[in-house]
């Protein structure tokens, strides 16, 4: 498990990137704590630098969204979902767990 931050130092409608085999971008929206692959899938873009609304997230070079909870894109430019990880929190601090790359 990779350590993100301490629980408050993640505000509301706030994202933080960091880095695993690729880099990963941690949200708190809504009230829940999601992470994602922080690269959009269309182009190379940090999706940490993209506008939050609810539990989408816009990749701010293209308008393309993507859904935090299952990282799949709400249409073109971007086809391709985002890999989702899991998040845990223990003694205040949050965690990601990386998922397994997808193979080639």
């Amino acid at each position: 498990m990779i350590p993100v931050c301490h629980v408050d130092a993640l505000a509301e409608g706030a994202a933080v990137r960091i880095q695993a085999d690729v880099p990963i971008a941690v949200f708190r929206a809504e009230g829940e704590l999601y992470a994602v692959d922080d690269t959009c899938t269309h182009q190379d873009a940090s999706l940490t630098d993209g506008y939050l609304e609810g539990c989408w997230v816009e990749c701010p070079l293209h308008a393309s969204t993507f859904d935090l909870r299952t990282g799949r894109p709400s249409g073109p430019p971007a086809k391709r979902p985002l890999r989702t990880h899991a998040v845990t929190v223990t003694d205040d601090m949050i965690y990601v767990l990386p998922a397994p790359a997808a193979a080639s």
